[in-house]
């Protein structure tokens, strides 16, 4: 059977990481994946996670199987981190929370559920998209369509057309929206533009899931939540996948969680009780060291502070590449106007480069780069930023 295949195509993203780890070239600089990266380039564990890893090992006294829905802990510390303490929604027990391997597999349960037990079939994404998004959900069996939300003329969110859109989509079908930080483009809505969102959806019958995967690393922790707590107001349902790998650093260990949000505390409940059905039937229960770790930094007063300070250290650094990227720009004569990468947020930013410009890039300069012109902004350095922008110009022309 295996002599008859042919070799799958790289992974639009991760692909890029092994291309770029064969690279022999001295000097290269990866902007694709979506890691980040201090300004020596290295993605550092967190002080916060080291001391909360060092407390695990000393405690710890089994390696015994956690629930199908991971630690009542865990999904206490994820609710309240989502929606806040005191919290209605939280209060009145309309939450449930499972842990995940990661947010994307968050998504893809959200997606089994939504396909077989809620009979949804099509499921909306913003244009553009992770690049990913399509393929989770249609593995589920889900159709993929897209919504309009960038402007590539204006290089924002092209909020009339989006809302439109919204208002067209059958009612019952799922439309996917990005919490904050949307990716790729860095572009997400204002908060009286949220509520506008979330009242087309609620008027249109549309089903919403939230991927949450940036969480204080575009305005802060609040911050950029306001728009996911939007969603939990009284009698309304969700779901929310999470991701604990950018804002704890976590990346390999896959954490996160996915939120079922119900009319009632019983609705959510019978909710629940098929998404721990299909999560069974697809990892079984989750890994339980790098939850165990989250839940520990988040239920220790003096850990939850540090772990604040580490976010904050990495949003603020990543606005700084942002401002030091549009001047640098400016000040190697790169043709066109960049000073929308800095009012953009969170790791991403669509910097407008086209195909041949990424091409270019690569092989020329060994700068590698999502061949949709998506820049991975954290992965920056004040070292790097000289020739990245050098050789920006030089593919894109001087003005």
């Amino acid at each position: 059977m295996f002599h008859e295949l042919s070799m799958a195509p790289p992974d639009a993203i991760l692909g890029l990481t092994e291309a770029f780890k064969k690279d022999p070239r001295p000097g290269k600089i990866n902007l694709g994946a979506g890691v980040y990266q201090n300004d020596q380039g290295q993605t550092r564990v967190f002080s916060s996670v080291k001391k909360a890893e060092a407390a695990l090992l000393k405690e710890e006294t089994t390696k015994n199987y956690l629930p199908i829905h991971g630690s009542e802990g865990y999904a206490a510390a994820v609710q309240e981190l989502l929606f806040g303490e005191g919290r209605e929604a939280v209060a009145s027990g309309r939450i449930a929370t499972a842990h995940a391997p990661g947010g994307t597999a968050a998504l893809r349960v959200a997606a089994d559920f939504l396909k077989k037990v809620g009979q949804r079939e099509r499921i909306w994404v913003s244009d553009p998209t992770w690049a990913n998004h399509p393929q989770v959900f249609a593995a589920a069996g889900l159709q993929v369509s897209t919504y309009p939300y960038y402007d590539a003329a204006t290089k924002g969110l092209d909020f009339g057309r989006m809302l439109q859109a919204i208002q067209e989509i059958p009612a019952g079908d799922v439309i996917l929206l990005h919490g904050c930080c949307h990716n790729p483009t860095g572009v997400d809505p204002a908060l009286d533009q949220w509520k506008r969102i979330a009242e087309a959806v609620w008027a249109r019958g549309v089903f919403p899931l939230i991927d949450f995967a940036y969480q204080g690393l575009g305005d802060g922790l609040e911050e950029d939540a306001a728009g996911v707590r939007l969603f939990a107001a009284p009698g309304r349902e969700a779901l929310i996948a999470n991701s604990f790998s950018k804002n704890f650093g976590l990346y390999r260990e896959r954490v996160g969680g996915l939120t079922v949000l119900g009319a009632t505390s019983e609705d959510a409940q019978k909710a629940f009780s098929h998404v721990k059905t299909t999560i069974r039937a697809n990892y079984s229960n989750p890994p339980s060291h790098g939850g165990a770790i989250v839940e520990t930094i988040l239920k220790d007063t003096q850990l939850k502070a540090e772990w604040q300070g580490e976010v904050t250290a990495i949003r603020d650094r990543i606005r700084q590449m942002r401002r030091l990227f549009v001047e640098t720009l400016k000040a190697k004569g790169a043709k066109g106007d960049f000073s929308f990468i800095a009012r953009q947020k969170g790791m991403f930013s669509f910097s407008g480069l086209g195909k041949e410009q990424v091409d270019a890039l690569r092989e020329r300069h060994a700068i590698y780069i999502v061949g949709g012109g998506r820049i991975n902004v954290a992965g920056m350095t004040r070292a790097n930023m000289e020739p990245l922008c050098q050789a920006i110009a030089g593919v894109m022309g001087k003005s």
